[in-house]
């Protein structure tokens, strides 16, 4: 391990699975060698708990958005709220996670994709990177992102699942992946060619603990120490260090974030 520790970039630590161990586990990461973590909203509310959690503990961060399944219930004082929160707290370091989820379609998708502009808006009027979530969605997550182009600081697309050729379309555009556990699954074949072609630079390294447990935890719950996990196959796949891959993605992060050391 490095001596800064892993940079897991999206974890969900307010989520009702910890419910019963929240502090104990979130006091226990640095020993277990996570030292940074960006905790995401996905909603209102959990918008503003992460902000809570960032303001209990210097090593968390805050993104503040509403994912695709929540947006039917947005409004406009939704994005105000929102806009104040990276105007007032500076342990907000994203908008996220927003995007379009044509999965469960949860929303409609044409709610989904007004909402999603909407937000993308805000992260350009406030200089804030954007944390994607985008699934069965390319294409029109793709329109979106070409008409806004350039963005002040870009951002990444969360628990990457696309080819090879739309991972070059989102690093065109400026957007880094986000790759966890699931590259550590057996049906993974299409994320470890992705991890294979793609520079280490653009990697931020993640768990969406909670969910998406890396193997041979898969289908337990989620937690920021397995990111190691996820850090140990990509070096495989790499064919490099382990501690390369944690250095240069908490490096990665910190850029991405803008947090200084």
């Amino acid at each position: 391990m490095n001596k800064y520790g892993i940079f897991d970039s999206h974890v969900h630590l307010d989520d009702e699975k910890f419910a019963n161990d929240r502090e104990e586990l979130i006091e226990a990461l640095p020993s277990l060698g996570v030292t940074r973590m960006v905790n995401i909203g996905a909603d209102m509310v959990s918008s503003k708990n992460s902000l809570e959690l960032a303001n209990k503990y210097d090593y968390i961060y805050a993104a503040v958005g509403v994912h695709p399944h929540e947006t039917k219930d947005m409004t406009e004082d939704d994005i105000k709220t929102l806009g104040s929160y990276i105007e007032t707290d500076k342990k907000t370091v994203a908008v996220g996670e927003i995007g379009l989820d044509y999965h469960y379609d949860n929303s409609a998708r044409d709610v989904q994709q007004i909402w999603f502009k909407r937000q993308m808006e805000l992260a350009k009027d406030t200089g804030m990177p954007v944390i994607l979530h985008i699934r069965d969605a390319w294409d029109d997550a793709m329109q979106i992102l070409k008409y806004f182009g350039k963005m002040p600081a870009n951002g990444v697309v969360h628990c990457f699942s696309g080819s090879v050729e739309t991972a070059r379309e989102v690093l065109k555009l400026g957007y880094k992946l986000g790759i966890g556990g699931v590259v550590t699954f057996t049906n993974a074949k299409k994320l470890v060619e992705v991890t294979a072609e793609i520079p280490l630079d653009e990697i931020l390294l993640e768990t969406d603990c909670p969910y998406m447990a890396p193997v041979p935890h898969r289908g337990e719950r989620n937690n920021p120490a397995y990111a190691l996990l996820a850090a140990q196959k990509i070096a495989q796949i790499k064919n490099i260090s382990t501690e390369t891959v944690i250095k240069t993605t908490y490096d990665n992060a910190n850029s991405f974030f803008e947090i200084s050391e």
